[in-house]
This record gives structure tokens, sequence and C-alpha cells, in this order.
């Protein structure tokens, strides 16, 4: 081949001459698959779609009431179906392509063009496939997560309507702000792996379903402990291993940064559960095994936006500061404001998110992450208060379109399941089967 080619050019003469270095060139700007790197992203996609299910299926099952564990896990299940085929159809598209600041375009849609070779301009080293399912797996955990916020008492049909919508309106506006080449990642906020994306996004949308759909009946009243805890464990456990295909395999390369990312994430785990273990004893007097579960989840979610940016020595600061604040915000706070967020989806992953925001603004290491990010420094003033305000924009559209797209649904069908379905238990009224 290498013969007929030169043979071939030696016949153009100087033309040919002229013509090698941009054949060469192109050869050069063609996209050159990692196989490494693909090998480890197929791994990572794998680790976060076990998140969902059945990771947050069985954590959040786990802590429902007995009569309301088959339509939990329900939820995250047809959840990560429903957003699959929206993620095919539509919302990578619009999250993922080029567009302009707000939202990407319709390149994708339907995934037309993704040929086998195909790449995404922000993954250059796998393939386009590989991308686009790895990041279909954080638009699934994403909704999941907000279904803690108004367990035992929505409506599986508004449900779905409901998710549907959000995935659409609110995630794929948010994923390409941040990530996608919007503006909100022209301004320099960090977020390594979707602390506000993710974390920011899903907490302040379950706070204002917990707020539209009101209180659960008997709430303060009766006892709502979690039915078994040990689904509860199991299921913070598969999150914990799953999280290092999250925010590791966010460096989108079998690579020094997916290294630094594994350290600090395990180590902010293990500081949050402790700093909430500790913090629950003091006030308690116990230490509980839901506190310690739900501490190892705040540090995950904290460390989650932080994990490319800071060091081990950061890692283990946000991990204690993000125990002990999500402690306080899942009980204090919400006692004291008086909302049924039912397995604290806003007080975990909403404050978490938020306190792993601001303190990624404090503890970026240049030498960590200043890779492909321009002006990165060290923690400063200025990307704290950069930190923040990609914060604020996050929270304003999320928390307006979440609660237009809710009152949209309650006047269609309704959202929420009668007195006597919600007392007598959703697995049996909505689904047709109860566990024994």
């Amino acid at each position: 081949m290498k013969r007929m080619f030169g043979s071939a050019l030696s016949g153009l003469g100087a033309a040919g001459v002229l013509l090698l270095p941009t054949l060469a060139l192109a050869a050069d700007d063609k996209p050159k698959l990692d196989t490494g790197d693909t090998a480890w992203m197929l791994t990572s996609t794998a680790l976060v779609l076990m998140m969902t299910v059945p990771g947050v299926a069985l954590f959040y099952g786990g802590m429902v009431r007995k009569k309301n564990v088959l339509s939990t896990v329900m939820q995250s299940f047809a959840v990560t179906c429903l957003v699959t085929v929206l993620w095919m159809v539509i919302t990578y598209s619009l999250a993922f392509t080029p567009g302009n600041a707000v939202i990407g375009g319709m390149n994708r849609f339907l995934l037309n063009g993704m040929a086998l070779d195909a790449v995404n301009d922000l993954a250059k080293t796998i393939p386009e496939s590989v991308f686009m399912t790895f990041q279909m797996t954080f638009a699934i955990i994403t909704p999941a997560l907000i279904a803690g916020a108004f367990a035992e008492r929505m409506k599986f049909s508004a449900m779905m309507w409901f998710m549907g919508l959000w995935a659409i309106v609110v995630y794929a506006p948010i994923a390409h702000w941040v990530w996608g080449g919007g503006f909100l990642g022209d301004w320099g906020v960090l977020d390594y792996a979707g602390g506000t994306v993710v974390h920011i996004n899903a907490g302040v949308a379950g706070l204002v379903c917990a707020l539209v759909l009101g209180k659960r009946k008997g709430y303060g009243t009766e006892n709502m402990a979690p039915h078994n805890l040990v689904l509860s464990v199991i299921g913070a456990s598969l999150l914990w291993v799953g999280w290092f295909g999250f925010n590791a395999g966010s460096a989108v390369s079998a690579s020094t940064n997916a290294g630094m990312a594994m350290a600090v994430t395990q180590i902010a785990t293990a500081a949050a559960a402790l700093g909430w273990m500790f913090a629950e004893w003091l006030m308690r007097g116990k230490p509980s095994v839901l506190g310690i579960v739900s501490g190892a989840v705040a540090g995950l979610v904290a460390i989650t936006p932080a994990s490319g940016f800071v060091n081990p020595v950061g890692g283990l600061v946000i991990g204690i500061v993000a125990g002990v604040i999500c402690f306080w915000s899942a009980t204090s706070l919400k006692r004291a404001l008086g909302y049924d967020d039912s397995l604290d989806a806003f007080g975990v992953h909403g404050v978490g998110g938020f306190v792993g925001a601001i303190l990624t603004g404090v503890f970026a290491v240049e030498a960590v992450g200043g890779e492909g990010k321009k002006g990165l420094i060290d923690g400063n003033a200025g990307q704290v208060l950069t930190q923040l305000w990609g914060c604020l924009v996050t929270m304003a559209w999320c928390a307006v379109a979440t609660f237009v797209i809710l009152k949209i649904i309650d006047l269609a069908i309704g959202l929420r399941v009668t007195a006597e379905e919600e007392i007598e238990g959703l697995d049996i009224n909505l689904h047709g089967e109860t566990v024994h």
C-alpha cells in the first residue's frame, strides 16, 4: 500500500511534494482512539449505571416503609429505562453537540451520524458511542435521586411525566452550560463530575417537589422509620464503589488525573462518613447505621465537583465539612423549615453539592487540575465567587423549571395519590404487588 501511495505521489512531481505536508497534517488531525482509555471508560460506564440500578434503588428502597418498597425501587428502574430512550432520541444532542451558549444542537437527534469511528470533541481518544453512554448514566442517576424527596406519595404516571420533561428541560441545558460548551463553562465554573449538574440540580428539584406535593400523611406523628437498613447499607456500598466510575471516569482517560480523582474520592467519602457519625454520636448519644451510610453519600456528593482539581488534603477537609454540614441539613434544618424531604435528597445532594462546589474554589490546585483548564490557579476568592455564581444560576433555573413542570402535570393528571392509597401503601395500589 505504501509503495502504491508513493508511486502515485511521485507521478504528481512537485505537486506531490507540496501535497505531502497537507496529507501528513490531515493524518495527524484525525482522532487517534486509545484502547486503554476506551477500556477504562467502558468500565466506568458500567460502574455509574450500577449506582442507579441497583445502588440508588436499594439505598432508597431500604429507607421507606415496607408498604412502599416496591414502588420506590420501581421508580429507579423505570427512570433508568425512560431516560435511556430520551437520551438516545434528543437529550444527548441537546447537551453535548455544538449549539450556542445555552443549548446544544440537533446534530445527534436519534444519534444520527454516530458511526463506529465517530468521536465527540470533548473526548477524542474514545469512540463517541462510549462517551454518549457514559454521559447517559449521569443523566439517568440525576432524576433518580430526585425521587427520594417525594417518596411514598407521588403517582407513578405523574412521576414518569415529570422525569421525562425534567430530563429534557432541566438536565440537558444545565449539562450543556457546564460541560457541553455553554456559558457556565466559559465563565470558568469548575465541576469535574457533577456537583452542579447532578447533585445541586437533583437536590433543588427534590426540595421543590417536596414543597409542591406537601407532607406525607402522618408525617411528624407516625413512625416512618426505614423498614430494612441492610438494603440501604448495600445500596450505599454500591454507590461508593460505583462512584469511582463517576469521578475517576470523568477524566475520560486512563490517566494520572483519573488516579488522583479516585484517591480523593475514597478519602473524602471515609472522612464524611466519620464526620456525620461523630456529629450524630455527640448530638444524639449513639452512632447510627443510617447516619454513617448517609455521611458516606454526603462525602461522595461533595467531592464530585472537586475530584479532578484537589489534592488529598483538600479531599479530607471537604469530606469532614460535608459530613457535618449534611448531618445538620438533614436533621436540624429540615426540622426547622418543616418540609418533608422523605429521604433527604435536598439535605444530602443539594446541600452536599453546594458545599463541594464552593470548596472546590477554595481547594483547587493548579498542579492537579490545570490540564485543559485555562486560567485555573490555586484556590482563591475569585474562583470561589465564580463557583457561587454557577451554583446560584443552576439553582434558579432548576427551581423555576421544576415548579412549572410540576404545576402543569398537576393540572393535567394530578401529582399525588389519594389519601386512602397513601395510607394503604403505593405498592399494592400502584403496582398490584406487595413484599411479604
